[in-house]
């Protein structure tokens, strides 16, 4: 059995055994290390080492019998298209410069089986340019629970510019969030998080564990009754359960929020990813702004509880 693989653009430059790694991802590392000691990986007809740059179009070939056990998987290729029972075109709010962005729907989960990212890969397959080292995928996280707008990376560049300006905090997320209690006030939720990763749950810490991370929230209460507030959280910082873990410790669980002590509500909790802002950039094709509509469920809790509300920039 041979494998050969053909170097794309955004596999330019980068190392053999990273190549390898993303194209074979079931492959064992040190059956990779023992495949390039014995000289088994070519490139371009010649044995390589683990170190040796790849250049866009060169031919990876790797030789001998490789019925090893494992799943070939091959990142050059995407996977066929295939009849989807939930079409990602209803979910699209914006394509372009290696971007997708799209609005989730509760309930299903941004990764792994069955997720949005199946669906994602179907509506991309045939449409993208080869490449080794790049597979699509999502680019920050949003809750199972949650809807609103997720970005996905269809290219390279794409996800490296998302990714740099998120790391330099240039990028503005706000999400609309129904919480338990009269939150009558702004208020700047500032503390640090620790992540309990055996039971999915994140703290607050309060004895300054090394892996804390800071957290920082900035909350905007548009209605309120004596039971409920919808409000505006904008995040500064993007910690896994940030804004559940946030209100539930400053005495607002987000409604419907078992996990966190939240109230019983039969749909689960209400917790919507609104808008999304970028920095004015003429380099590039992207709004400077997204807004995601509500899901229908929660637009009607939101009428059942305070009416129709208008905060001082949308309609809800």
């Amino acid at each position: 059995m041979c494998i050969e693989m053909i170097a794309a653009l955004d596999d330019d430059g980068r190392r053999l055994d990273r190549l390898l790694r993303k194209a074979l991802p079931d492959l064992p590392l040190s059956m990779l290390h023992r495949l390039l000691r014995q000289g088994r990986v070519l490139v371009d007809g010649s044995p390589a080492a683990a170190s040796a740059r790849v250049m866009a179009g060169s031919a990876v070939t790797i030789t001998g019998d490789l019925a090893l056990g494992f799943k070939e998987t091959r990142l050059d290729s995407i996977p066929p298209k295939r009849t989807c029972p939930t079409p990602l075109s209803p979910y699209i709010l914006w394509e372009g410069a290696g971007l997708l962005i799209l609005n989730k729907p509760a309930g299903l989960a941004a990764h792994g089986p069955e997720s949005l990212e199946t669906l994602v890969r179907a509506y991309l397959a045939g449409r993208l340019r080869p490449s080794l080292s790049f597979r699509p995928g999502p680019l920050h996280r949003l809750d199972k629970p949650a809807s609103g707008i997720i970005v996905f990376s269809t290219g390279l560049e794409g996800a490296r510019y998302f990714s740099a300006l998120m790391r330099e905090r240039r990028i503005k997320k706000q999400y609309l969030a129904l919480v338990d209690g009269n939150l009558e006030a702004s208020a700047f939720w500032e503390d640090t998080l620790i992540r309990d990763r055996k039971i999915r749950k994140t703290f607050i810490s309060r004895n300054g564990k090394e892996n804390a991370l800071r957290a920082e929230t900035l909350v905007f209460p548009l209605a309120a009754s004596a039971s409920y507030s919808l409000i505006k959280a904008e995040i500064h910082t993007g910690r896994t359960h940030q804004i559940r873990a946030h209100a539930a410790f400053h005495g607002h669980p987000l409604s419907g929020d078992k996990k966190y002590g939240g109230s019983f509500q039969p749909h689960g909790l209400f917790l919507h990813a609104y808008t999304l802002e970028f920095p004015e950039n003429p380099r590039t094709e992207l709004p400077l702004r997204l807004q995601a509509p509500l899901p229908d469920g929660f637009r009607r809790k939101i009428r059942d509880l305070f009416g129709e509300i208008v905060d001082r920039e949308n309609r809800c």
